[in-house]
């Protein structure tokens, strides 16, 4: 506890001193002295910063008061504090510790309660903030240009290219600033910052001022209310932590400026913003939409599936497939005409979403989804009374409800890029999946494909068995939920991009970082990309700029998962190689984690592309392999297209679901112990999957088995087969 308040008491105020005063030589900040209010720390940063160095080599004595607080009893002390110089740091590149930071001067400093964004984002993030909103004093090059000053950016691989992380400006830059142009007058509250994103650099701004005006010409800042001087607000000891500032007194005004004072010495005036505002008088009221827009933790989210629940009891059915390592259930809503049973020939489709727990937009449009149908079945629509009473659809909002919970403490607007990504054995589930393409493409070159090694269902490598593999419970889970249910689609709902992604996920080139890699489904897996894109009002936006460091709309906003980066043990991966399921991911919004007003907007951007994409489960063929004789379904019989290396097989009842896009093929139906199967099938784009039945015939020897087993006698017929058939061995 002694320790705790002596590290406290480093930053305990220094009696009568201000940013001009000498204590503010020793800091090392090598800026002009002026007149400025003592500097504002909103959220203290995860990790102290390193005291700067200095050009002086001397030491310097200060008074610092320390107040100690015991059992009711307040004892002041006095004592010297020694300011040392640290050595200056001069490698850029490839830095292998962190380097010192350039602090804030000693001076009053006020510890404010925490503090909660009470405005929303203007919109830095989302993007809602156009490129020409943003102006700056000057920048070392486009990539680092003030449009690259948006919060939780990300950089390109190399830096001084058109997409690098943050608005850096000019070495020589003696007075530095960011504009940002709200448009019209709105009330600012508060700043959000962060560094760069570099993997090769360590820049980032320790204190800035900030500034208002409402024609860009006269300016006016913001004070402190006790001391009436220019306030200097406490900004980054990282790269990638987001502090919050809010404003002393909230401002009216068009126009922000934010001012870098100080920054990590050696480095460069380098920082990404969000500034929180809200309207100066009160919107208009919006039309009322019974849909819940707001973020929702595990408590409310279980409380919410239940509303649901309740109110469509005949449609819907909320079952949990396992637990996370916390303890928290994974629910999922299922939503049919029949919940709850596999009706023979319904295809059973699914969203997940919460794989990554920070990447909270999938788990909100997944919940309002469930509310969205149940209103609307009860209500006629006839899309949607079609679509549950032709299909079984399952959502599955929160796959990583641990990581979420970690991001919802934080906040939407504080959690930054990583924080609650991974669950809580700090395991990220997108890599977690068996990697089976190794063990298909290992096989490919060994020729051991389809006769010896078969090109679906491939079983999991004995390794990924074993009890204490690095499996997640909450992959485990899923996996048992892919292999109890005859999934047919799905979609991962991802966030932090805009771009739709399939399979495969994994360059088949050992250790390539990327490298286009297709399925032998390509041509359906870019259709089911291009249906979902085509249909997202954000994607198709001509006038939306690029997220962070790659414009996919160059491409239709679609990219095969391998040619983007590569990821070993994806869910998309494991779902076409171990299941019959087809599966994409979509990058829904730059932001990860957006404010809850956007969440309407979000909404209306995805809203046709969920419904359409569960619709594309009637593309291609479907059908019931049967038995010639008893008419019943053969379960696990193999479905071959001709031309197209990889089978898919027949549910418990014998039915079965093709995804195939407009053709004439040859499709073969085979099972063990009968005789396979040929005929051609038309896919049309008419809507509906094109019937597809197959009536199977025994084979003498699989007859002769059952025969047996019974304890019958063989039929004459039958021994004369077999013995024409030994015949013909002889």
């Amino acid at each position: 506890m002694w320790g705790l308040l002596l590290a406290l008491a480093t930053f305990a105020p220094a009696v009568g001193q201000g940013l001009g005063a000498p204590g503010a030589s020793l800091l090392g900040l090598a800026r002009r002295a002026s007149t400025e209010a003592p500097i504002f720390t909103s959220v203290l940063p995860s990790r102290p910063a390193q005291s700067p160095a200095r050009k002086n080599n001397g030491t310097s004595q200060q008074h610092v008061q320390i107040r100690i607080i015991k059992k009711k009893k307040v004892i002041l002390k006095k004592r010297k504090k020694l300011t040392r110089p640290r050595p200056l740091v001069t490698s850029r590149t490839l830095v292998t510790s962190r380097p010192p930071v350039t602090t804030s001067p000693a001076r009053t400093l006020d510890f404010p309660k925490k503090q909660e964004p009470g405005c929303p984002p203007l919109g830095l993030e989302s993007l809602r903030v156009s490129d020409n909103q943003l102006e700056a004093s000057s920048s070392q090059s486009f990539g680092l240009g003030p449009h690259r000053g948006r919060l939780n950016i990300q950089s390109g691989l190399e830096d001084g290219d058109l997409y690098d992380g943050a608005w850096c400006a000019e070495q020589q830059d003696a007075e530095p600033w960011l504009q940002v142009d709200a448009k019209h007058p709105i009330r600012f509250s508060g700043i959000i910052t962060q560094g760069r994103n570099s993997i090769w650099r360590y820049d980032w701004v320790t204190s800035y001022k900030v500034q208002f005006s409402n024609d860009s010409q006269t300016w006016w800042g913001s004070r402190n209310r006790s001391s009436g001087m220019d306030a200097v607000f406490s900004a980054n000891s990282d790269s990638e932590t987001p502090v919050l500032n809010l404003l002393p007194e909230p401002q009216v005004a068009r126009y922000i400026r934010l001012l870098p004072q100080t920054w990590l010495q050696g480095g460069a005036s380098c920082l990404r913003a969000e500034i929180l505002a809200c309207p100066v008088s009160d919107p208009a009221p919006a039309f009322s939409n019974p849909l819940d827009f707001r973020h929702h933790n595990y408590k409310a989210m279980r409380k919410l599936m239940k509303q649901v629940n309740e109110q469509c009891p005949n449609i819907t059915r909320i079952y949990s497939i396992g637990k996370s390592y916390q303890g928290l259930k994974l629910y999922v809503m299922e939503m049919s005409d029949h919940p709850g049973e596999h009706e023979l020939g319904e295809p059973e489709v699914r969203y997940v979403a919460g794989m990554h727990g920070n990447e909270a937009l999938g788990r909100e449009l997944l919940l309002l989804l469930m509310q969205f149908l149940c209103r609307e079945f009860l209500r006629g629509d006839p899309r949607v009374t079609r679509l549950l009473t032709e299909t079984r659809i399952h959502l599955l909002p929160s796959m990583n409800p641990d990581g979420y919970e970690t991001a919802f403490r934080r906040g939407s607007e504080l959690v930054g890029w990583a924080e609650g990504r991974w669950n809580q054995q700090t395991i990220d589930l997108n890599h977690n999946f068996a990697d089976l393409n190794s063990l298909l493409w290992e096989a490919e070159d060994d020729g051991l494909v389809p006769n010896t090694v078969p090109n679906h269902h491939l079983p999991l490598p004995a390794y990924y068995t074993l009890p204490n593999a690095t499996v997640a419970p909450e992959t485990r889970a899923v996996i048992d939920w892919m292999e109890r249910i005859p999934f047919v689609l799905s979609a991962n709902l991802h966030g932090g991009e805009l771009v739709v992604s399939y399979p495969f996920d994994m360059t088949r080139t050992p250790w390539a970082a990327r490298e286009l890699t297709p399925t032998p489904d390509d041509v359906v897996f870019r259709w089911l990309s291009t249906v979902y894109a085509g249909s997202n009002w954000a994607m198709q936006d001509p006038d939306r700029r690029p997220c962070h460091n790659q414009d996919f709309s160059l491409h239709g906003n679609i990219i095969n998962g391998a040619d983007w980066h590569t990821v070993p043990g994806s869910m998309n991966d494991f779902s076409y190689l171990h299941t019959n399921c087809f599966e994409i991911t979509v990058e829904l919004s730059c932001d990860k984690f957006p404010h809850e007003n956007e969440l309407p907007q979000e909404w209306e951007n995805n809203r046709e592309a969920l419904l359409t994409y569960l619709e594309q489960v009637r593309l291609g063929i479907a059908g019931v392999v049967r038995d010639k004789d008893t008419e019943l379904g053969i379960a696990d019989a193999v479905i071959a297209v001709d031309g197209i290396n990889h089978d898919i097989t027949t549910a418990r009842g014998g039915d079965y679901w093709r995804l195939l896009t407009p053709g004439d093929y040859m499709v073969t139906a085979s099972a063990e112990g009968y005789h396979s199967v040929t005929r051609s099938c038309r896919v049309t784009f008419e809507e509906g999957p094109v019937p597809c039945n197959f009536h199977l015939t025994k084979t003498p020897k699989q007859r002769l088995r059952e025969l047996l087993a019974a304890g019958a006698k063989v039929p004459p017929d039958l021994r004369r087969r077999l013995e024409r058939l030994r015949g013909r061995k002889d």
